[in-house]
């Protein structure tokens, strides 16, 4: 069998084995039509049935109340920053955006460029080594939404709990970590997440809306643009990212066979336990970025505190298997993406040479 390496990549990420395993096993033929699903119409009865499954399956494992639609879009979550504002701030309205760390910084730039906003609160002043907590938003009665970044995978941080923001509704950006854990979607109007962390490949991105946020039609807009499009549609509006979504319903049966978001939550916590008590345990030796009760179960950040060591950290930890450990350009230093389909096994390797390379180089 092929050596699979320690992929910490931050995202595209790991998958899991036995999905790749049955994409490959139906690529060529699939489900005995004799074509790729990549071939088929999107108007068929077998994707349909894909696509179908797939929105049922996000229902079911995050326990989507009456009321809400799943859609599949296209372009990221880059594109819902824009997307977002365009279609729900409207004029003579404010949006608040609580500021966590990069993607936060470019939700709210793309929608300073659409209409006015204000930071409901920051962790700018710690270096984004925390999460505001939740007393610390500001929820003003006109907003037309407040916008939280529920994991920041280049710093690091990620909610502990989220603001309740009362009649105004909540806006939650849950792209690298969505299904780590259980989620009272009731507390939102509108999630969204890109699939390439926990959910599939890249080219799709799912979006839970709250049936009250469809009612405009938002006719100002281009078509592709609106959300009521794609809900009009059950996400068929245009052809889809079909083998995205393949892929996807297939990491859904996976996380349900697993034992759902209650046992992937367990999961997470035990294995990012691993890395996180190699840092704490170092005496000083590694420093994470984050404060403890703002600690991501997806993204652990740290540094050694000296440019030499850290790479030769990198440059050895390559050479044993492990991939993507190098900080994101903009911070530096070290990151483990730790997403649901890591293997515990990932961890513990990763912690165990992090204990080596302490011992050896402290």
């Amino acid at each position: 069998m092929t050596k699979r390496a320690y992929n910490f990549n931050a995202g595209p990420a790991a998958l899991p084995l036995e999905v790749l395993q049955q994409a490959q096993e139906e690529f060529v033929d699939f489900h005995g039509i004799g074509m790729s699903i990549m071939e088929i119409s999107h108007r068929s009865k077998e994707y349909e049935q894909v696509n179908d499954e797939a929105q049922s399956l996000v229902k079911e494992l995050l326990g989507v109340p009456a009321g809400y639609q799943v859609l599949f879009l296209q372009g990221g979550a880059s594109t819902q920053f824009a997307m977002i504002p365009m279609n729900l701030l409207k004029q003579g309205q404010t949006a608040g955006y609580v500021l966590t760390g990069s993607w936060a910084d470019k939700a709210i730039k793309e929608a300073q460029g659409i209409g006015e906003t204000y930071v409901a609160a920051s962790g700018q002043a710690s270096g984004f080594r925390r999460i505001p907590a939740p007393n610390e938003v500001e929820v003003r009665p006109d907003a037309a939404y407040i916008h939280v970044t529920s994991n920041e995978t280049i710093a690091g941080s990620q909610y502990a709990a989220y603001p309740d923001t009362g009649a105004i509704p909540l806006i939650g950006d849950l792209s690298s970590d969505i299904m780590c854990r259980p989620t009272d979607v009731s507390k939102f109007a509108l999630i969204y997440a890109g699939a390439q962390k926990n959910l599939g490949p890249s080219g799709v991105t799912v979006a839970i809306v709250r049936d009250d946020l469809l009612q405009n039609e938002a006719k100002h807009l281009p078509t592709m643009l609106r959300y009521v499009t794609h809900s009009k549609t059950k996400s068929l509006y245009n052809t889809p990212p079909v083998y995205s979504v393949y892929i996807m319903n297939l990491v859904l049966k996976w996380i349900k066979g697993f034992g759902g978001l209650e046992a992937m939550e367990r999961f997470n916590r035990d294995k990012t336990k691993l890395i996180y008590d190699a840092i704490d345990g170092s005496g000083g030796f590694y420093q994470g970025l984050v404060e403890a009760d703002s600690r991501s179960l997806m993204n652990i950040t740290f540094a050694i505190g000296n440019e030499e060591l850290e790479k030769k950290f990198i440059q050895e930890s390559e050479k044993q298997g492990f991939i993507g450990l190098k900080g994101h350009r903009d911070v530096g230093h070290m990151r483990a993406s730790t997403y649901n389909a890591v293997p515990y096994e990932s961890c513990k390797a990763l912690a165990d040479f992090m204990n080596d390379f302490r011992q050896r180089n402290g």
